[in-house]
């Protein structure tokens, strides 16, 4: 018996080959019917409110995690480092220069990083120096010698994320 996730699969399989039946070239895209595929394939918590927030509640009971203050962390995490980004990328590709003023810049950019981390640490209820410590064990046993090493960097190990 297909389960619902089989069925939709084979739904989406079905919308997707539609929406590039033309010569399987990115240049001949159909862009309406792609626009179908899209919405085909998106998830009721992505195109409804109410079943966003039903998910929502659902989660947040199940693991405690305070997801209005997660979701702030994430997409202030996401926006303050385009922020800190754009910095770097007009120093280094449009003239602008690394002095004083643009450091300090920079610098007021990570606070805001910080401020969001910390709010992300709060919603999933990490302390934020067990964060830390995690990481360095991570970056540790993925680098055994203690320096950079290409070949560990490309080859990890299982569960090394």
């Amino acid at each position: 018996m297909a389960t619902g996730r089989t069925k939709r699969n084979k739904k989406y399989s079905r919308v997707f080959q539609v929406a590039f039946a033309q010569e399987n070239k990115l240049k001949n895209v159909d862009l309406n019917k792609y626009m179908d595929f899209v919405k085909e394939v998106t998830s009721d918590e992505s195109n409804m409110t109410s079943s966003m927030h039903e998910h929502m509640n659902k989660l947040e009971k199940e693991s405690g995690v305070k997801l209005a203050l997660l979701m702030t962390g994430a997409i202030g995490m996401a926006s303050e480092g385009g922020e800190f980004a754009e910095i770097v990328k007009k120093c280094i590709f449009q003239g602008k220069p690394m002095d004083d003023e643009t450091i300090f810049h920079c610098k007021r950019e990570l606070g805001d990083i910080m401020w969001y981390w910390i709010s992300s640490c709060r919603a999933l209820g990490l302390e934020p120096n067990e964060v830390i410590a995690e990481n360095v064990k991570k970056l540790e046993a993925r680098y055994p010698g203690g320096a950079f090493d290409v070949h560990y960097s490309e080859n990890r190990k299982e569960g090394d994320l």
